[in-house]
């Protein structure tokens, strides 16, 4: 467990860098929210089709391990190469490959935990697993902060490099795991048709709330946006990404109390209730003017939600899942995150651009929408 959470840790100081720096970069190359929306929409789509394959392909090997180190460097590699970024499709490339990898080890990696834990502790684990990932989020952007300020927003990118490269030997060095007889299936989706039923009813709540669940990037686009008029744009890309800080140190709390939580109340009713809290801050958002108060409000409510919406997502998959399938089950919810990412970066987006009213409707129906569906599944 020690090495896999090294891993989340310093993975995520790297690309959440790249992340609290990226809509900087975009501003400065003339693009917007609707561009930015497309960009991490179809990153996160495209990575959701690599956490399925890799989950179903997990599942057929004797070691796991080697897929997820291989995930960990790919996402290092994306990263880093924003810094020759000199155009928005550029950008593209970047978060499409680095997400492609982070999409591979995502299932690898929740399997690994699962095995190394117990049913009885599966909320406490994954929380732990969360919070020390989140920690990482935390570091990321400060450190983001301080080396746009003093080396510039090209060496931000390109010194993500250093953990995302440490974050994948975490991986190949600190993580045991035992070898097992590989599993032959016939067909190339022949798991997907062995997850129980409840767990698919599971999946269609998860769907219906991640397809609101848009890119924290364009919470912090909107935040400059907003901001940038009375304090200039650097000054406003800095106050954005000190208070995605703020949000991931609220997030970091919130994976470790929803875990312990989802280990003593019923884990629907806790998945449910962080599905409707996701209305608040998007309401917030409509509120007019652009002072530090509503954006704290913003910020810090989605840490909260967000921080039990993961956790639990995993806690209850653990719970609903038996070992000959896990590989499969973790894939399939990862891809159905990945493409409610899709739907909700693209969509979010670009009806931002037409109109906020409309986004945050969205938002709020979809969130509402998957709660109702998970209080009424067991988990």
């Amino acid at each position: 467990m020690l090495g896999i959470g090294a891993a989340s840790l310093l993975s995520d100081v790297g690309h959440e860098m790249a992340t609290a720096a990226m809509p900087a970069l975009l501003a400065s190359l003339g693009a917007g929210s609707a561009t930015l929306g497309i960009i991490e929409g179809l990153a996160d789509g495209l990575s959701s089709f690599a956490k399925l394959l890799s989950g179903l392909y997990s599942d057929r090997l004797a070691r796991r391990k080697p897929l997820a180190v291989v995930g960990y460097f790919a996402t290092a590699s994306g990263m880093a190469s924003l810094a020759l970024a000199t155009s928005w499709w550029h950008v593209l490339v970047g978060r499409v490959g680095g997400w492609i990898g982070r999409g591979a080890r995502t299932p690898v990696r929740k399997v690994l935990l699962a095995e190394a834990t117990t049913p009885r502790t599966y909320g406490r684990a994954f929380g732990l697993e969360r919070s020390m990932d989140s920690a990482g989020a935390v570091l990321g952007p400060l450190l983001a902060v301080v080396v746009t300020r003093t080396l510039g927003l090209r060496w931000t990118f390109a010194l993500t490099l250093i953990p995302g490269l440490l974050a994948a030997a975490a991986i190949a060095f600190l993580v045991r795991e035992k070898a097992r007889p590989p599993r032959s299936v016939s067909g190339a989706w022949g798991d997907l048709g062995s997850l129980p039923a409840p767990f698919r009813r599971f999946l269609a709540g998860v769907g219906l709330a991640g397809a609101g669940d848009f890119s924290n990037t364009l919470l912090i686009l909107w935040a400059t946006q907003a901001w940038t008029p009375g304090y200039g744009r650097l000054e406003a890309a800095t106050m954005a990404m000190l208070f995605y800080v703020g949000y991931n140190v609220v997030y970091t709390i919130s994976c470790f109390f929803s875990g312990l939580l989802a280990d003593v109340w019923p884990k629907r009713r806790v998945l449910a209730a962080g599905y409707a809290l996701a209305v608040i801050p998007a309401a917030a958002l409509l509120w007019p003017g652009a002072s530090l108060a509503k954006f704290a409000v913003v910020f810090g409510l989605s840490g909260l939600y967000m921080g039990a919406w993961e956790t639990v997502e995993s806690a209850s998959a653990a719970a609903l899942l038996g070992p000959q399938n896990r590989g499969a089950g973790f894939g399939a919810l990862s891809t159905v995150n990945g493409l409610g990412d899709l739907v909700s970066s693209a969509v979010v987006g670009l009806l931002w651009a037409v109109h906020p009213a409309a986004a945050m409707g969205f938002v709020m129906a979809t969130s509402l929408g998957g709660a109702a569906l998970i209080a009424a599944t067991p988990a």
